[in-house]
């Protein structure tokens, strides 16, 4: 088989904390993410593997209706969980802590879901400029 790669990058801002980090990561605070999908298939009759429109609609429609100017907080985070939802905020919730490479793994299994007719082959989440996670296919 001859199979092709493609890539759509995706951004999102969402706040998080790892609850148990030694550092100022346990606090509150935001990022800019940016994520890049990469699938895999063979090409179709126009020579593509996938539309990036077909990418941005499907996954970055999930993103922005879940992560996008909210926050993704840990299961165990209580306090925090309790305060974002009497504010009535936008939240996700993992049930570990959303570390760039736990939401690049959420990312990868989501987006297989969301593309079933492609390989979703990896998902890459920068946290910041100088620091990305990636998640792949086994």
């Amino acid at each position: 088989m001859n199979w092709q790669t493609c890539t759509r990058i995706l951004e999102f801002d969402a706040a998080h904390r790892i609850t148990r980090h030694g550092s100022k990561c346990a606090h509150l605070h935001g990022h800019r993410y940016r994520v890049e999908i990469t699938c895999a298939a063979q090409l179709d009759s126009l020579g593509m593997v996938v539309d990036f429109a077909d990418v941005k609609r499907l996954v970055g429609g999930w993103i922005d209706e879940r992560f996008d100017h909210g926050a993704i907080l840990n299961n165990d985070d209580e306090v925090y969980l309790a305060a974002v939802q009497m504010g009535g905020h936008r939240l996700y919730v993992m049930n570990c802590e959303p570390t760039a490479e736990n939401i690049a793994r959420e990312l990868l299994r989501v987006a297989q879901g969301l593309l079933p007719a492609l390989r979703v082959e990896r998902v890459r989440v920068w946290e910041t400029p100088n620091c990305y996670a990636d998640a792949t296919c086994a």
